[in-house]
Parts: structure tokens; C-alpha cells; sequence
């Protein structure tokens, strides 16, 4: 049973539960049996993709009994630390490593899939959809600028919206994430004020007092408690919680619904499928219904690893990702690679090396 609480830390009210349970947590609680002498695949890191890897990570070790995948949602920021460190066979994170620092970390870096943040609200009267916000509006109720549903601000955008009377209260994430950094890039982008008031940052110090939850579960439920609250969750949490999603307003006036199709609008739209840029933003691109807050997820494996069986046991599971990508991406909330995309990532595995500078075999059954 979950007992929440409302205690105080710092500058922020945080809601804390009696039980927490991850992504790890929730795959191994419907994965099958570990076979004897199953070879383990931990991976930790990215809230923002967990319940997609823990599906694939439950039917990939269903069909392949000797090897035990799992994914522990501990943020993009931990993801990072510990493929350095080398404590998970892969790291989870929705900020790319540059180049540099991938050969300084000897890591290999591939996209996995791609999917929107969508802003939140938990307002009595107003369903999912209803709402609408621009990116400025969205700017200011993040800066605290903005304190009440009935602003005369949201009213403009909301015509025949019976806006409640309560207090805005904004609900963010505790830990270091870059589903944080993938809003702060998008309010920063569409507000000057908020690009001066704060730095584009995984774990930035929010003006004001707002409630906290540790990844995108614990944004959720922090968002449950909270009546006239908002927050920005991955899209396939919208989809599983029922969460009342606010639909965004473009620079151009086009009014946005988050969807699969419309992540997938931006991935056609980036020089990630365009080029192969690892780096490159899809965030607020200029196209026709590219949702503006889109973002892919990447996993990082160890460029050279010691154990060459974990690193092949690895690598046949992020090929496997790929091969079954369209299949295994439907209905979850995010948009599967291109298939054009996919096809250059798997030459990525070939990167890595053994002990005896031996490329993994990742395509075998």
C-alpha cells in the first residue's frame, strides 16, 4: 500500500510515499522465471522511456530464457553516472553525450526511440485536451509569474474554458532528469524572461516553492494531490494515469495535440533522421504538427568491455529493440525510430570491442 506524506525540504514541499516502485521493479513483478545461469542485463537511468524498456526488457527475456534484462528509473542524470561507472551493462538518458565525451568515457551512444513531454494539469472541470497554453503563458506559470487558473492571460487562450479559481501550483521533478532539460529548452525558446531568469539545467532551482516528485511516477502522483496543480510528464503516462493533457499553441497559431504522429512529424523534421546527428534538438522545430517538446532517448554501453558475454548478452538486446521497434513502440506513447535511422545504428555495436578486440555477435538468436 502506498502512504503519502507532505514534508518539507529546503525551498520545496515534497510528496513522499511509503512505497516506491520504479521501472525495475514494476518489469520484475510480471517477468517469467530467471533461468539457472541466465546471463543479468542490468540497465538504470531515463524515467522518461522506463515503462517501454521494462516491456521490452519482460518480452526480450521471455524469448530469450538465458539472458535477464531489467531497468531501474533512477533519472538520465544517475543513467549517465553509472555507465560511467560501470555499475549497469547500459545507461538510460534523454541527453545525448557529445563526442568528445563519449571516447573520453570509451561509451557507445545509440537512440532508442523518441517521444513529447506534455504538459499536465489536475484542474476540477477541465478534461484532457481542453486546455490550451502557448509556450510565453507556460513560460511564466513555470517562473511562478503567472499564480491563478482565472489569469486574464489563460482566459484569452481558452475561450469557453470554465476556468476554476484556484491557485496555480506547480509540481516538478526532484532528481536530476532530462525530461526537465527537455521543458527548460522549450520555455527558454519560446520566452526571453525565462531564458534570463534561468539556465537550461537537468535539476534547476525553481523560483518559488512547488512540490517535487522523483521521476516521472512520482511526478504523477505529487500531481494527484495536488488540485489546481500542473506538471509536464512523458507522454505514455498521459495515456496510462488518464492525465488531463494540455494541448500547446505554436508560434504560428496552430493549436498541438501530443501524440505518436505527432512525434514522429518532428523526428522527420531534425537532422537526427535527416543527418545522423546524435545532437541535434527536436524541440519547438518549425513544422507542421511537430509536437514542440520532443525528445529522443538514447542508451549508453560500454565501448570495451571486460566480459564480452554481458556485452554480447547487451548488445543482442538493443538489436532485438530495433529489429521489433514498430511492433513493441505501438500504443506505448512514443514513436519508434525510422526504419532509415535504425539502419545506421546497428553498425554502432560493431564499436564496441572485447578484451581481445572482438566485435560482439548481437544478431544471432
Amino acid at each position: 500500500m502506498l502512504l503519502p506524506c507532505l514534508k518539507w525540504v529546503g525551498w520545496a514541499r515534497v510528496l513522499c510515499w511509503g512505497v516506491v516502485l520504479q521501472g525495475a521493479a514494476l518489469a520484475q513483478s510480471v517477468a517469467p522465471p530467471v533461468a539457472q545461469g541466465a546471463v543479468p542485463v542490468k540497465g538504470a537511468g531515463a524515467s522518461f522511456p522506463s515503462l517501454v524498456y521494462a516491456r521490452w526488457a519482460e518480452r526480450f527475456t521471455r524469448e530469450n530464457p538465458g539472458v535477464q534484462v531489467s531497468y531501474q528509473a533512477t533519472g538520465s542524470g544517475d543513467g549517465v553516472k553509472q555507465a560511467m561507472a560501470r555499475s549497469v551493462a547500459f545507461g538510460g538518458t534523454d541527453v545525448p553525450l557529445s563526442a568528445s565525451k563519449l571516447q573520453e568515457a570509451r561509451l557507445v551512444q545509440i537512440p532508442m526511440l523518441v517521444g513529447g513531454l506534455v504538459p499536465v494539469v489536475n484542474l476540477p472541470g477541465v478534461g484532457a485536451n481542453q486546455l490550451v497554453l502557448d509556450g510565453p503563458v507556460l513560460a511564466d506559470i513555470m517562473l511562478g509569474q503567472l499564480t491563478r487558473w482565472d489569469d486574464a492571460r489563460i482566459a484569452r487562450l481558452n475561450p469557453g474554458v470554465r476556468l476554476p479559481t484556484l491557485p496555480i501550483t506547480r509540481v516538478v521533478r526532484q532528481d536530476a532528469s532530462g525530461s526537465t532539460e527537455m521543458l527548460m529548452r522549450y520555455l527558454a525558446a519560446s520566452s526571453p524572461r525565462f531564458r534570463e531568469a534561468l539556465p537550461v539545467s537537468q535539476r534547476p532551482t525553481w523560483p518559488g516553492s512547488p512540490l517535487v516528485g522523483k521521476g516521472n511516477d512520482g511526478v504523477v502522483a505529487a500531481l494527484r494531490q495536488a488540485p489546481g496543480g500542473i506538471a509536464a510528464v512523458s507522454h505514455d503516462r498521459v495515456l496510462r494515469d488518464r492525465l488531463s493533457a494540455v494541448r500547446l499553441k505554436s508560434a504560428d497559431g496552430r493549436v498541438l495535440t501530443a501524440s505518436a504522429a505527432s512525434f514522429r512529424a518532428a523526428i522527420l523534421a531534425s537532422d537526427l533522421y535527416l543527418k545522423g546527428d546524435d545532437l541535434a534538438s527536436l524541440v519547438n522545430l518549425p513544422k507542421a504538427d511537430a509536437w514542440p517538446i520532443t525528445a529522443t532517448s538514447f542508451v549508453l554501453l560500454d565501448a570495451a568491455p571486460r566480459d564480452l558475454a554481458a556485452a554480447q548478452a547487451t548488445a543482442r538486446f538493443v538489436y532485438w529493440c530495433f529489429m521489433h521497434g514498430d511492433e513493441l513502440t505501438r500504443d506505448t506513447g512514443f514513436a519508434p525510430l525510422p526504419g532509415r535511422v535504425q539502419a545506421r545504428l546497428s553498425g554502432r555495436l560493431l564499436q564496441i570491442k572485447g578484451p581481445q578486440g572482438q566485435a560482439p555477435d548481437f544478431a544471432s538468436p
